[in-house]
C-alpha cells in the first residue's frame, strides 16, 4: 500500500506528465534507446527531463542512483534537481545531477589510485598566466612567438586560449601538426589562392605566392604554439596544478585504457540524460560516447537546440548533435518540439525570418526534421507586431529607451516584466547609469573586476609600496606621492606637493634623499623655534603609519599584516563614514578572501610576494572577480545576449542592432588562426562566425513574450553614418516591416544629454602657498621637455617639472640609457683615438652591458635577460648599418645654458652634433617603436595643432645652439636615429629641415608657455580622457572647480 506522501508525488507527476503536449509525452514515455530532442525555446524543454526521470523510476525497476543527468551549469544542475524533487521527493537527492566537471572529479575521486592526481590542486587564473609567461621566458633567441619590446608576453592569451581548446576538443599535437601539413599542401590547388584572370604580371591560373606566404606565417606561429603545448604541461605537472579541461581528459584517458573501470561506470548508469547538448565540446561528446558505447542502442537522452548554440567561444561545438545522428542513423528516435508557450506568433514569425538564413542548421542536414515553432501558450492569441526603430543618434536611442521604458512602467507594467538586452556590457553600462539618473531601478547581474575599483587600487598602491621600500629602502617616491593623496590620510595635497618639491630640492645635494626619509625625519623632529609649525599632522600621522606597516610586514603573516593594514590607516573609519560603505564593505571583503585563498595556496606568501601577484594581474589584465547584482531584483533587466539565455520577459528591447555592434565587431584578431583541415565540416570560417551571431540575434527576440523592439542609431558617436545590422533586412525580406523613424523633440533630447552625458571638462586644482612655488620659479629655466609638458597639460607640468615627483625607471628606459651610453662611449673612444677609428663591435656591446650590469635592479630577472639579448642583437646590426658611414666631426652630449629668447632663458642636452663647417646637423637617439616616434616628428596639423614633440624638440635645439654667443654654429637640421628596427627589421634615420616658419612657431610656444608659467596659470588640466595627471586628479578627487573644454 502507498503511504501518503507517495501519492502525493505520483499524484504531482500525473499532473505534470497529463499538461506535456503529444510531442512531449512521446519524449518522456520513448525511455528504451537513444533519443535526441530538438527543442526550441520555450518549447518546455526541462519540464520534459524531469518528467523522463519521473517516468523511468516510475515504470521500471531501475533506483534512481543508476541515472544520470548532465547539465551545462551548475545552476542548471540545482534547478533540474529542483524541479524533480516536485515528482519523486527526497529521492531526487539520489539521481546523479551535475556537470560533465563534476562528473569527472567524482570518477576521480572515486579512483584516486588511478590517477595518482591526490597531489594537485586546480590552476587559479594568476597562476596559469605566471606558468605562461615561464613559457614564453623559455622560448629561445628568434623563436617565432618571442617578443623583445611592448608587451613581451602578447602571445600569453592567445597560447591560453589555444591550449584550452586543444583540451576541450581532445586535439593532439600530432593530429594538428598533420592538419597544418595538409592544408599547406592543398593551397595552391585552392581557387582563392589561384589567379582566375590576368591581374599585373600575372597569367590566369597562376599561384598566389604573397597570399600563400602569409598563410605559411601564420601556420608557423601556430605550429610553434603547438610545439609549447606539451612543455606547458610539464610545467603544470611540476607545479602540482591541473585545469578543469584535464579532468575530462584524464578520465577520456583512463576510460579508454581501463576497460574494466569503465565497465562499472556503464553498470552504474543505465540511463544518460544530457541538457544543452549543442553547448557540450569535443571531449564533453567524448565523455558521452563512452559512457553508452557498451550498448548498440544505449538509453541515451539529449535535449538541445543548435539554433541556440552561442558559447563556441567557451568551446561549444555545434556539430556534436549532428555526430550523435551519424552515429546512431535511423536507430536515434528523434523528436523535434515545437509548441512555443512564450511568445506570440508576430515575434516567432520574426525570429524565424532571422534564423532560417543560416545554412547547417539540422533541419537542413538530417532528413525528414522540420522546425517550424508555433504559438501555443497564453501570448498565441496576441496580433501585434515587433517594432524597428532607427533613432537618429545613439544619445536618442538612449533616451528612447529610458522614454519607452518610462511610458510602459507609467501603464502600470512592472519593472521585472521588461528586459533591454543588447550585444556588448560597455553599452549596458551606460544605459543603465541613464536610467539611474532618472530614478529608474534597475537589475543588472555581472561580475565586477575588483581591480578596476579605484578603492582598491589605491589598498594595492599601499601594498606594492611597502613591498618596493622592503625591496630597496626609499627607492619608492613616486608611490608614496600618490599614495598620501588616498582619502582616509586626509592630508591637504598643497601640503604634500609642498614636501614633495622640497624633498627633490634636497636631492641636487644629498644624491640619497627622498620623499619618505624627509617625512620621517621631520615626524621625528621636535620644533625648532616658536614659530616652527613643522610637518602637518597629518602628513606626519601617515608617516609614522607607513614606517610601522614596513616593519610589520617582515614580523607578521600576510593576513595579519593587512588586518592591521586596513585599521592602522583609518581606512576602516573611512568606509563608515561613506555613503556607499556596504559596497565598500563588501569588496574589501571579497579582496581580503582573495589574500585568504593565496596564502592557502603559499602558506609562505608575503607581502612582497603578494605585491608581485598584482602587479602580475595588472600586467596581464587578469580579473578579480566581484559578483555584483547592481541595483535590486525589482528593477529593469538589463543584460547581454549571452545573459539573457534561458530568460524570458512580457516586454523586450534589443537595442543598440547596428553593424557597427554586429558584423563589424565579430571578428576576434586574438589568437591563431585554425586550418580548416581540423574540422569536420567544411564551412568557411567567415560563414561560422556570421552564423553564430545570427544564433545570438535569435535568443534575443526569443526572450519576448508579448512586446518587441528592434532598435539601432543611424549616427555612430563620432558623427558618421551607421547601418543596420543584417538580421534587420534578413526580417524585413521575410515580413513586410517598415522602419520608423523616430526623432525626439530637440529641447527634450538636450534635457536628456545635460542630465546624462556631462561633457569632459578641465580640472583645477587648489593653487599652491607662494612661499615655496615662488622660488620654484625664479629658479625655473626652460628646457624642450618642460616645454612639451606644458603644451599638452599644465598639471603636467606643474607635477613633473615644478613639484618634480620622482619617477621610478623602469626596464624600458634604463635600456633606452643604456643604449645612450654605449653610444657615447662609441664616439669618446674614437676621439680619444689617434687615428680616430671607431672601436669594434665588441667594445660596443661590451659598454652596453656594463650599463645594463652596473642598474640590474631596474629590471626582473627575465626582463634583463631579454634586454641584453635584444640589446646585443639591435646594437650588433646598427654598428654594422651606420658606424662605418658615421661623420667623425662630431660633438658628444653637449649641454648648453645660459641662453635666452626673448627673455626667456633655455637650456638643453644635445646627444650629439656633426658639423659640415659652421652647419650643424644634431643628432638625437631614439629607443622604442620607431613607428610610432615616427608620428612625433610632424610639424602643427590639424590633429596636433601644437606639433609633435620630436618636431618641437628639433626646432627647441636650433634655437639654442644658433643663440650661443659662445659659437658661431647655425643648426640646419636634426635627424632623429631610431637605435630599434621597424617591423620590417629596418633601421630608420629620419631627418628634419628646419625653417624660419618652424623657429617662429616655437619661439612662440615658448614665450606664452613661459608667461603663463610666471603668471602661476599651470593648476588647470587639459580634460584630455588619456592625460594621467587630469586622471590622477579626478580619481583622487582634488579638483575645486571643473573648466569646459577649449576648442583647439
Amino acid at each position: 500500500m502507498m503511504s501518503n506522501t507517495s501519492v502525493h508525488f505520483k499524484n504531482k507527476f500525473e499532473q505534470a506528465y497529463q499538461q506535456l503536449n503529444a510531442r512531449q509525452q512521446e519524449a518522456v514515455n520513448t525511455i528504451e534507446g537513444p533519443v535526441m530532442v530538438i527543442a526550441g525555446p520555450g518549447t518546455g524543454k526541462t519540464q520534459i527531463l524531469a518528467c523522463r526521470i519521473g517516468k523511468i523510476l516510475k515504470e521500471t525497476d531501475t533506483a534512481p542512483q543508476h541515472i544520470l543527468c548532465l547539465t551545462y551549469t551548475e545552476a542548471g544542475a540545482i534547478a533540474m534537481r529542483k524541479r524533480l524533487q516536485q515528482f519523486i521527493g527526497p529521492a531526487a537527492y539520489q539521481v546523479n545531477i551535475g556537470t560533465f566537471h563534476s562528473f569527472c572529479n567524482q570518477v576521480i575521486q572515486d579512483n584516486l589510485y588511478l590517477f595518482d592526481k591526490h597531489t594537485l590542486d586546480p590552476v587559479s587564473d594568476l597562476e596559469r598566466t605566471a606558468l605562461l609567461k615561464q613559457l614564453i621566458d623559455a622560448f629561445p633567441k628568434n623563436h617565432p612567438l618571442k617578443r623583445y619590446r611592448g608587451d613581451v608576453y602578447f602571445e600569453a592569451g592567445n597560447l591560453q586560449r589555444l591550449f584550452s581548446d586543444m583540451k576541450r576538443e581532445g586535439w593532439s599535437s600530432s593530429y594538428l601538426i598533420e592538419c597544418i601539413d595538409r592544408y599547406l599542401q592543398d593551397l595552391p590547388l585552392r581557387k582563392d589562392y589561384i589567379y582566375q584572370r590576368k591581374y599585373k604580371t600575372f597569367q590566369a591560373g597562376d599561384v598566389k605566392q604573397d597570399k600563400i606566404n602569409e598563410e605559411i606565417e601564420k601556420m608557423q606561429k601556430l605550429r610553434a604554439a603547438i610545439f609549447a603545448f606539451d612543455d606547458f604541461n610539464l610545467l603544470m605537472q611540476q607545479h602540482n596544478r591541473y585545469d578543469f579541461d584535464d579532468m575530462i581528459n584524464w578520465v577520456i584517458r583512463v576510460f579508454e585504457t581501463k576497460p574494466e573501470i569503465l565497465a562499472k561506470y556503464h553498470e552504474q548508469f543505465l540511463y544518460i540524460l544530457i541538457d544543452e547538448y549543442q553547448d557540450t565540446s569535443g571531449t564533453q561528446n567524448k565523455i558521452a560516447d563512452l559512457l553508452t558505447n557498451y550498448w548498440e542502442q544505449p538509453n541515451l537522452f539529449i535535449v538541445g537546440d543548435d539554433d541556440q548554440s552561442i558559447y563556441r567561444f567557451q568551446g561549444a561545438n555545434i556539430e556534436n548533435m549532428l555526430t550523435q545522428q551519424r552515429r546512431f542513423g535511423n536507430d536515434l528516435h528523434k523528436i523535434v518540439l515545437t509548441e512555443n508557450y512564450r511568445s506570440s506568433p508576430a515575434i516567432l514569425a520574426t525570429a524565424a525570418a532571422v534564423i532560417d538564413n543560416n545554412t547547417e542548421r539540422l533541419i537542413n542536414q538530417v532528413e525528414g526534421l522540420t522546425k517550424n515553432l508555433k504559438a501555443s501558450g497564453l501570448n498565441a492569441h496576441i496580433q501585434e507586431q515587433p517594432t524597428i526603430i532607427c533613432y537618429h543618434s545613439e544619445n536618442e536611442e538612449m533616451a528612447g529607451l529610458v522614454y519607452a521604458t518610462e511610458a510602459l512602467l507609467d501603464s502600470g507594467i512592472s519593472h521585472g516584466s521588461i528586459g533591454i538586452i543588447y550585444k556588448e556590457n560597455k553599452y549596458g553600462d551606460v544605459l543603465a547609469d541613464c536610467f539611474r539618473k532618472k530614478n529608474i531601478a534597475v537589475y543588472m547581474r555581472r561580475d565586477i573586476n575588483l581591480l578596476d575599483e579605484i578603492f582598491i587600487q589605491q589598498i594595492i598602491q599601499l601594498i606594492q609600496y611597502v613591498a618596493s621600500e622592503l625591496f630597496i629602502p626609499y627607492s619608492g617616491d613616486e608611490i608614496l606621492f600618490r599614495l598620501l593623496h588616498a582619502k582616509w590620510f586626509d592630508i591637504p595635497p598643497a601640503a604634500i606637493a609642498a614636501e614633495t618639491a622640497l624633498s627633490a630640492a634636497k636631492k641636487y645635494s644629498q644624491a640619497t634623499a627622498s620623499l619618505r626619509s624627509s617625512l620621517s625625519e621631520k615626524a621625528s623632529k621636535p620644533p625648532q623655534h616658536l614659530f616652527d609649525t613643522g610637518l602637518h599632522p597629518q602628513l606626519k600621522k601617515a608617516s609614522e603609519i607607513i614606517e610601522q606597516l614596513i616593519a610589520d610586514a617582515v614580523n607578521m603573516s600576510l593576513q595579519k599584516f593587512f588586518e592591521s593594514l586596513i585599521h592602522s590607516t583609518g581606512i576602516i573609519g573611512y568606509i563608515w563614514k561613506h555613503p556607499e560603505k556596504m559596497k565598500l564593505l563588501k569588496i574589501l571583503d571579497s579582496f581580503f578572501d582573495f589574500i585568504k585563498t593565496e596564502t592557502k595556496r603559499n602558506p609562505t606568501l608575503t607581502v612582497s610576494g603578494l605585491a608581485a601577484l598584482l602587479k602580475l594581474m595588472q600586467d596581464e589584465a587578469l580579473r578579480l572577480p566581484y559578483n555584483n547584482a547592481t541595483g535590486n531584483e525589482s528593477g529593469i533587466n538589463l543584460m547581454t545576449v549571452h545573459g539573457s539565455k534561458g530568460l524570458e520577459f512580457e516586454y523586450v528591447f534589443v537595442c543598440g542592432c547596428s553593424a557597427d555592434y554586429w558584423e563589424n565587431k565579430r571578428k576576434n584578431t586574438k589568437g591563431y588562426k585554425i586550418p580548416d583541415t581540423v574540422f569536420s565540416s567544411s564551412r568557411p570560417e567567415e560563414t561560422a562566425a556570421v552564423e553564430e551571431l545570427r544564433r545570438l540575434f535569435y535568443v534575443a527576440i526569443t526572450r519576448a513574450k508579448k512586446n518587441l523592439q528592434i532598435s539601432y542609431a543611424h549616427l555612430k558617436s563620432d558623427g558618421k553614418e551607421n547601418e543596420p545590422t543584417r538580421f534587420i533586412a534578413e526580417i524585413q525580406e521575410k515580413i513586410p516591416t517598415d522602419i520608423s523613424t523616430t526623432s525626439i523633440d530637440n529641447d527634450v533630447l538636450s534635457a536628456f544629454i545635460a542630465t546624462q552625458f556631462a561633457p569632459p571638462m578641465r580640472p583645477e586644482i587648489a593653487a599652491s602657498e607662494k612661499e615655496w612655488i615662488q622660488p620654484l620659479l625664479d629658479k625655473f629655466v626652460m628646457n624642450v621637455t618642460a616645454l612639451n609638458n606644458f603644451l599638452k597639460c599644465p598639471l603636467q607640468f606643474y607635477f613633473q617639472n615644478l613639484v618634480r615627483i620622482p619617477a621610478a625607471k623602469n626596464e624600458a628606459t634604463e635600456f633606452g640609457s643604456a643604449v645612450h651610453y654605449a653610444l657615447e662611449k662609441l664616439f669618446r673612444r674614437m676621439q680619444e683615438d689617434a687615428a680616430q677609428a671607431f672601436p669594434s663591435v665588441n667594445i660596443f656591446i661590451d659598454d652596453f652591458g656594463f650599463y645594463m650590469s652596473r642598474h640590474k635592479e631596474s629590471f626582473t630577472a627575465e626582463g634583463y635577460k631579454r634586454r641584453m639579448e635584444n640589446g646585443v642583437e639591435i646594437l650588433t646590426n646598427y654598428y654594422e648599418k651606420h658606424i662605418p658611414h658615421c661623420s667623425k666631426i662630431v660633438a658628444i652630449e653637449r649641454s648648453i645654458k645660459n641662453i635666452q629668447i626673448k627673455g626667456v632663458p633655455i637650456k638643453g642636452k644635445l646627444d650629439k652634433l656633426e658639423f659640415t663647417g659652421q652647419e650643424v646637423n644634431v643628432v638625437d637617439y631614439k629607443t622604442g617603436d620607431a613607428e610610432k616616434g615616427i608620428k612625433k616628428l610632424y610639424p602643427p596639423n590639424d590633429k596636433e595643432p601644437a606639433g609633435g614633440d620630436y618636431w618641437r624638440q628639433a626646432v627647441f635645439y636650433k634655437l639654442l645652439v644658433d643663440n650661443d654667443v659662445n659659437r658661431n654654429w647655425v643648426v640646419q637640421s636634426a635627424t632623429f636615429d631610431f637605435i630599434e628596427p621597424d617591423k620590417k627589421r629596418g633601421y630608420i634615420q629620419q631627418q628634419l629641415l628646419i625653417s624660419d616658419a618652424d623657429t617662429t612657431t616655437v619661439t612662440a610656444q615658448i614665450t606664452d608657455a613661459w608667461q603663463r608659467i610666471q603668471a602661476h596659470d599651470f593648476y588647470t588640466g587639459c580634460g584630455k580622457a588619456d592625460c594621467t595627471w587630469c586622471r590622477f586628479v579626478k580619481t583622487n578627487e582634488l579638483a575645486e572647480h571643473w573648466h569646459e573644454m577649449e576648442d583647439e
